[in-house]
């Protein structure tokens, strides 16, 4: 059993910056594995550890995870970092230098279970906090900690429209899951990592577009998320900049559309790009316009001027665009980001997620929204 004494001496010089000094008790009596030999801040620091973090799905949820994998490796650099997701998710995480060991799923996850038993690890944790993640949790047998996803919260904003959310980003959430091994947010935002095969060079974009453009990402996941293919066309007539069009194959026959109204400045990438070459895009571009969506966590990653179009979901939800922690590098990332939203729209937030087509059917959280407003943002960032 590690004693108080040796625990705080070794949390100090493991970061002296947040625990200056005596460590606070409230902290200290906090750390929920301290004495537990196999998975305490002190043991993981002196030895090496099996780490597994669990988050499925998906792109933005994935991205938002960057910072949980980069504290845990740079402040335990003893410890053996291992991902798992989603097979379709790969390229997310495939050249984070902070993961040791990728894990993907594709469709058996009995098979998944079965390699992932040989590993032993030392401590599981599960960012996902779903049914899938529980099996993968109970059938390894090994100690865990899980996100508190607070859908109870949620739930009653969704449908009382009281808001009871925390005021933290979801990334510090995800932090303070891993509060027991005294890791704590090094103030750094979210990281991405793209290979240099995927790199789009600039030189193969149009002409009209190798001095600078603006990325625009069209797609989402689900429908309501989406600003209307009329209000988007309406918008980009007002926007004298070159534009490249993102989002996946089920996004092109729109992306055609809204290009056909000026194929000089408007390129469709839409279905044309992976992921990680719409990163390459994005980090490349002067400013992104985008949803509430994956690739407006990417565009954060790589601290780019972000103009987001929030519809049923809201930022309260603690998933708007992450730059870092203003406090611990004292600066000022406001001005990167800039959210054009319905703001006291009575019946927003409808869900936490999203829905095929507006419930009430006239989905005025998007449709009430001025293009000539948005393309304002634009223009003054």
């Amino acid at each position: 059993m590690i004693g108080e004494n040796f625990s705080q001496t070794l949390l100090r010089k493991i970061h002296p910056a947040r625990i200056g000094g005596e460590l606070q008790a409230e902290h200290f009596a906090k750390l929920e594995y301290s004495l537990q030999p196999t998975v305490n801040a002190a043991h993981c620091y002196f030895h090496s550890v099996k780490v597994m973090i669990i988050r499925f799905s998906s792109i933005g949820d994935i991205v938002l995870t960057s910072p949980v994998v980069r504290c845990l490796k740079k402040q335990l650099p003893s410890a053996e970092i291992h991902f798992l997701t989603k097979a379709i998710y790969k390229e997310i995480i495939e050249h984070n230098p902070h993961v040791d060991v990728k894990h993907y799923l594709k469709d058996d996850l009995n098979e998944v279970i079965s390699a992932l038993k040989k590993e032993k690890f030392d401590l599981i944790v599960d960012l996902h906090h779903n049914v899938r993640s529980w099996r993968v949790k109970g059938a390894l047998r090994r100690k865990s900690v899980s996100f508190n996803k607070i859908n109870f919260e949620k739930w009653i904003y969704v449908w009382t429209k009281r808001n009871l959310m925390p005021v933290a980003h979801i990334v510090d959430r995800y932090l303070e899951t891993i509060r027991s091994l005294a890791v704590v947010n090094d103030g750094e935002g979210l990281d991405y990592f793209i290979s240099q095969e995927e790199e789009i060079k600039i030189d193969q974009l149009p002409l009209s577009h190798l001095h600078g453009y603006i990325a625009i990402a069209i797609g989402a996941n689900h429908n309501t998320k989406k600003f209307p293919l009329e209000k988007w066309i309406r918008l980009i007539s007002l926007l004298h900049f070159p534009i490249i069009l993102l989002g996946g194959k089920e996004d092109f026959e729109n992306g055609e559309i809204i290009r056909s109204g000026d194929q000089v400045k408007i390129f469709n990438g839409c279905g044309k790009f992976s992921i990680n070459q719409s990163a390459s895009l994005i980090r490349q571009s002067k400013l992104v316009v985008t949803h509430d969506t994956g690739m407006m966590h990417i565009a954060a990653a790589f601290k780019k001027n972000i103009i987001s179009i929030w519809g049923n979901t809201v930022p309260q939800f603690g998933m708007y665009p992450y730059f870092g922690n203003e406090e611990i590098h004292h600066i000022d990332y406001s001005s990167l980001s800039k959210i054009s939203e319905m703001k006291n729209l009575w019946c927003r937030p409808c869900s936490k997620l999203g829905y095929k087509r507006c419930p009430l059917g006239h989905f005025n959280c998007m449709n009430k929204q001025d293009e000539k407003k948005i393309a304002e943002l634009v223009t003054g960032t």
